[in-house]
């Protein structure tokens, strides 16, 4: 089967992770991936014997119309089984082309639950509301990565007869306890293994709320609460002269470890004692999962599928509540001081959930399925 993928761009990020991994894993069949924008040197390396890449090179937000006819052209040559396409605008413009091109298999792939007003553009907004309406005609189904996404995409017009959910995948090869990793982090950090150590990994952005994180280890602090944190991703470092004066004023220099981009996020998952996810809006976030199959318990605000990853094995707090994040610290600490063996129970249940719903394996085989014309 030749299976072609078009997607917005291929910077790091969720959705571009999961097709990373789709195409690595899933040898039997022939990938071509073509990114509506250009594709910069640091991102994701798809170079792989049946994987092929073809940027079009449209510009930030743009549509350029020979880019249009070249991806025509492209999906001519090509001649794939299924068009997959990966996020809002791809969904759009590379279902449009791929049908006048008489490709019918043609899958959408949706990967947020919520676009808030005033968090994004008002154009991408504009877009959904013309997924809704195209839903009914182009694609043949739509692949939500959320529960929560599917309810929230149909519930403004999406087609709901078509659309299936297939949670993301990871790779627990990748992912695993390893207190030798443990160790050189903490090391790296000159914390002791006294000191609670929280992690959070995201980009800078208001979706992910940091603001919110901040001012709950902010409470931590005024309570003489002994912990390190550390916060991971891009623009999470220390030339964000917004986050810096932020951790400055509430007076957690000593505290806070702007760590920017890491390559090393097994380490970092290993490393701290409780991963903290802060959203304000998410699908089906990865980090969860990553931290979760490290045996590394977490609190996450209550947005897109995180309590149906989470479970019981964490804490689920409401978006923007800074006292109930810091409640939940707390909690975790008094545990793992307290009451060691519940502690090391609840690390086993966090790797034991993602090993068990939520594996690449089961991933990789419910997209071949969702591509077969017979289905």
């Amino acid at each position: 089967m030749k299976v072609l993928h078009i997607i917005t761009g291929l910077k790091k990020g969720g959705a571009e992770t999961l097709l990373f991994n789709l195409c690595k894993f899933d040898k039997q069949h022939k990938h071509t991936i073509i990114s509506l924008s250009k594709i910069e040197d640091s991102e994701l390396p798809l170079y792989y014997p049946n994987v092929s890449v073809h940027s079009l090179n449209f510009p930030n937000g743009g549509v350029k119309i020979l880019g249009l006819y070249r991806l025509y052209k492209l999906i001519k040559k090509i001649k794939p089984n299924v068009v997959q396409t990966w996020m809002i605008h791809a969904d759009l413009i590379g279902g449009i082309v791929a049908r006048f091109a008489g490709i019918k298999n043609i899958i959408w792939g949706v990967h947020h639950t919520v676009l808030l007003r005033g968090k994004v553009k008002y154009s991408t907004i504009l877009i959904l509301k013309f997924n809704a309406f195209f839903s009914n005609f182009i694609p043949k189904k739509i692949i939500y990565c959320a529960e929560k996404s599917r309810i929230i995409q149909e519930s403004i017009g999406y087609k709901k007869s078509k659309g299936i959910v297939i949670h993301n995948g990871y790779d627990l090869n990748n992912f695993l306890q390893n207190d030798a990793l443990r160790n050189e982090f903490l090391n790296e950090l000159n914390a002791s293994e006294n000191t609670f150590a929280i992690g959070h990994v995201g980009s800078y952005d208001p979706l992910k709320d940091q603001n919110t994180l901040i001012e709950a280890l902010k409470i931590l602090h005024e309570k003489h609460f002994n912990f390190t944190a550390v916060l991971v991703g891009k623009n999470l470092d220390k030339n964000n002269s917004e986050m810096v004066s932020k951790i400055k004023d509430s007076g957690l220099c000593d505290r806070v470890h702007l760590l920017g981009i890491r390559n090393d996020i097994p380490s970092i998952m290993n490393g701290i004692d409780i991963f903290m996810l802060t959203s304000l809006s998410e699908a089906f976030p990865n980090v969860l999962n990553e931290a979760m199959a490290c045996g590394t318990p977490c609190i996450t605000t209550n947005v897109g599928d995180a309590s149906l990853i989470v479970d019981n094995t964490g804490w689920i707090v409401n978006p923007k509540e800074p006292k109930s994040l810091a409640d939940a610290v707390i909690k975790a600490a008094n545990e793992k001081k307290l009451d060691n063996y519940k502690w090391i129970h609840r690390q086993k249940e966090c790797r034991q959930r993602i090993s068990k719903n939520f594996t690449l394996e089961k991933m990789v085989t419910r997209y071949i399925e969702a591509w077969s014309i017979d289905h």
